[in-house]
């Protein structure tokens, strides 16, 4: 049985990267080691940028009795039931004012939002560049994607995240004016899967790992945050954490702020270190 100093512990782990191996699956080592650390009451949960449902498929196997941190800390979820524990979102002036940043730098966006009870992520059908593309080849049968007939009918219910995909020219200009505006929190960085596609990720201010995280820290009575990650959005994380692990395929910024390196994604990295260091507290 894990100790009490330990049990006061939380423990977060990004995903892609981080816990998941390059077939963006959790090993079935990792696997069993952490579930028999839950089973023993560690308290480890992971934050990512994934929709719930995608993170599912991704963990699929992981016994979870925390809440996770999806959508960038937009949303800290139950995983077992999709209950909503705590929810940033856009407000209409926010919602606006993003639509004007993307009609001026002819960017199509992806929007994710809660329309009439239900989640939904909405594009303008027609629009779609190669990422765009193989981003929706990527989720067949997704019950959330809603492809509508104009730039306008994207912005429908209650949105909380956007995500563009395209090369680094397409969206950096977008990037820097929204980066600009302390009201979004943004994320411009290379899609860790192919050499030449990017990511910008747009949230509501609050919406970050870091604030799911502490959110969690303060519902649940942890004393301590220890965290895991490999990319640059994880600094916040790491940043509000009492210890910080980056993965050895970690982004060097990332490395630099961490408390020490483990082993890589595809060695077990997260799960090993979990095991060594709770055998050792024992």
């Amino acid at each position: 049985m894990e100790n009490k100093k330990q049990g006061r512990t939380l423990y977060v782990s990004d995903l892609d990267g981080t816990l998941l191996n390059r077939r963006s699956q959790i090993s079935p080592q990792s696997l069993t080691i952490l579930n028999s650390l839950i089973e023993r009451g560690v308290s480890f949960t992971y934050a990512t940028a994934r929709s719930l449902s995608s993170a599912r498929i991704a963990a699929q196997g992981l016994h979870l009795r925390l809440p996770v941190a999806v959508y960038n800390g937009a949303f800290l979820i139950d995983a077992a039931t999709g209950r909503i524990q705590h929810a940033c979102t856009f407000t209409l002036k926010e919602r606006m004012q993003a639509q004007v940043l993307f009609q001026a730098y002819k960017v199509h966006p992806f929007v994710y939002t809660f329309l009439e009870g239900q989640e939904r992520v909405l594009w303008h059908s027609g629009t779609e560049n190669p990422g765009m593309k193989r981003y929706l080849d990527s989720r067949p049968g997704d019950p959330r994607f809603l492809p509508v007939s104009s730039s306008e009918k994207i912005y429908q219910g209650e949105i909380f995240y956007y995500t563009c995909i395209g090369s680094r020219s397409e969206l950096e200009g977008l990037a820097h004016a929204f980066e600009q505006d302390k009201r979004y929190t943004c994320l411009f960085q290379r899609e860790i899967y192919t050499e030449d596609e990017y990511w910008l990720e747009i949230m509501p201010q609050a919406a970050t790992k870091a604030n799911a995280i502490l959110r969690l820290k303060e519902l649940f009575g942890f004393e301590k945050i220890v965290s895991f990650g490999d990319a640059v959005n994880d600094l916040p994380m790491f940043r509000i954490s009492d210890e910080a692990y980056a993965v050895e395929n970690a982004a060097p910024a990332l490395k630099q702020e961490a408390t020490d390196i483990i082993a890589d994604n595809e060695n077990d990295g997260v799960a090993l270190w979990l095991l060594h260091q709770i055998e050792d507290s024992v």
